[in-house]
């Protein structure tokens, strides 16, 4: 929406601010006023995480592991424990009834974002960013 802004807004800078270097100065700054704006967005949801990482409150610091743990159990079930529950249960001679299926595509998005994430955090001990 910015950048649909600017031409408009450069153009009121040449009729109104007669200096070069000030209208310059000017047009850099709305020009990045986007960028800025995003960057203090990520900032200060760096800065949630942390605070959520750092409390004691399962409620608050947990809900990360508890991600992790469900794509983890849910893939592990998908491709060991289901094959294993069919070989058993046809070995036994029992009939199963329909086993419940998991959108692949979207654990894989999640356990995917969150293997990402684990890689930046391996790449930051081993870099020494951390404490």
């Amino acid at each position: 929406m910015l950048q649909a802004l600017m031409g408009p807004v450069t153009g009121l800078l040449d009729k109104f601010i007669p200096d070069a270097d000030e209208k310059a100065r000017i047009a850099h700054e709305l020009a990045t006023m986007s960028e800025k704006h995003a960057q203090q967005l990520a900032l200060s949801q760096i800065e949630v995480n942390k605070a959520e990482a750092a409390s004691g409150s399962i409620f608050k610091g947990g809900w990360r592991p508890a991600v992790g743990w469900v794509c983890a159990i849910a893939f592990a079930y998908h491709f060991i424990l289901k094959d294993l529950i069919i070989f058993g249960a046809s070995f036994a001679g029992a009939t199963l009834p329909e086993l419940p299926e998991f959108d692949m595509g979207t654990l894989l998005t999640v356990l995917g974002g969150m293997l990402g994430i684990g890689g930046l955090r391996t790449y930051e001990k081993q870099k020494g960013l951390t404490k």
